[in-house]
């Protein structure tokens, strides 16, 4: 018996991968996809501008969309594709609801009682799913995923913590898929680079001392680390290119970053890659166009780990934006949930 699934925001680019990835998912099947009010009682297939594959899976063709109510939306789980400032007022209405909201949005990620997960880094991070219903009286919870740039770099330092991480500073180069479609305009981009991302720094900044930190029983207390970014667009279609220098409190070395970056194990689920860092050894990689699509989507790459002093190493990181950094990252908390007994059928 497979769970039922809605997509909240079903039309848009993530919402569109979120459908793409859950085709022949095997535990989640979509019954619901929700959109905005002038789509309600519209076929999907119809009324969607399918961007992210070549055809529109099957199962949600002639699937006909519903309100943003929690009252029309038959399902378990509640995917949230939706913009930030919808997913403040809608994401809590069907947690009141009784749903259990997975959420790409950025509205709840830094709420104290809310969960901002990566199943590999920070799965114990869930407990503060009763802290949440208790506090709200709610029947169902919200679960968030990072920022798409936050979760290709924390994936990275989070095997570095070990060796004494003091301070991080990063400089991105970021796909347009992530700024959604249609997107950046190209007469701006098209031979150009945008060294600015509403926004981005300082979710980049932020989301990681919460994501690297101590779950105390009560709260989190955010890693004891420094976080400076630099976030800039790039005219590349997938995989977001990040330029790490991590400093150590102590003298390190190459083999043991490599090490350490090996040492992170993937998770007995479904969408859990075989490999959740892949190192590389070469002196050009990683690149999105060869590298962003390792592990279905869902790994991260790294290459040119270099010693910069004596307790500062250097690399590079890349990571499939849509997949690892968005849909991929919200079905994989969800699988983990339900492994975990949060989700009830």
């Amino acid at each position: 018996m497979k769970y039922k699934v809605a997509v909240l925001g079903a039309t848009g680019m993530v919402g569109q991968k979120f459908i793409q990835l859950l085709e022949n998912h095997p535990w989640f099947e979509i019954t619901s996809l929700a959109a905005s009010e002038k789509r309600i009682g519209k076929f999907y297939g119809e009324e969607v501008n399918w961007i992210v594959s070549s055809n529109i899976p099957k199962n949600v063709v002639d699937m006909e969309m519903v309100a943003l109510n929690p009252k029309d939306v038959d399902a378990d789980i509640a995917f949230s594709a939706l913009p930030s400032d919808v997913a403040k007022k809608v994401e809590e209405e069907f947690a009141k609801a009784g749903f259990v909201v997975a959420s790409n949005a950025s509205a709840f990620r830094m709420v104290d009682d809310v969960p901002l997960i990566i199943p590999e880094v920070n799965a114990d991070h869930l407990r503060l799913i009763e802290i949440q219903k208790a506090k709200r009286g709610w029947d169902g919870f919200i679960v968030t995923n990072p920022n798409c740039t936050t979760i290709v770099l924390v994936i990275s330092l989070k095997p570095l913590m070990d060796l004494g991480l003091k301070n991080v500073k990063v400089a991105t180069m970021q796909a347009l898929s992530g700024a959604g479609f249609p997107g950046v305009p190209s007469l701006a981009i098209t031979d150009n680079v945008i060294p600015f991302i509403k926004g981005e720094e300082e979710k980049v900044e932020n989301e990681p001392l919460k994501l690297l930190g101590r779950f105390d029983g009560e709260k989190i207390v955010p890693a004891n680390i420094k976080v400076s970014a630099s976030c800039n667009r790039v005219p590349v279609i997938d995989g977001h290119t990040e330029v790490v220098w991590a400093e150590f409190d102590k003298e390190i070395n190459v083999d043991q970053v490599k090490d350490a970056f090996k040492s992170l194990k993937p998770l007995d689920l479904p969408s859990s890659p075989k490999e959740v860092i892949i190192v590389r050894d070469e002196n050009d990689r990683p690149q999105p166009r060869l590298d962003r699509d390792e592990g279905k989507g869902m790994s991260v790459v790294v290459g040119r780990i270099r010693k910069d002093d004596s307790n500062l190493i250097k690399y590079i990181v890349l990571g499939h934006n849509t997949v690892r950094g968005a849909a991929g990252a919200s079905i994989l908390n969800a699988e983990l949930m339900a492994k975990e007994g949060y989700l009830k059928s």
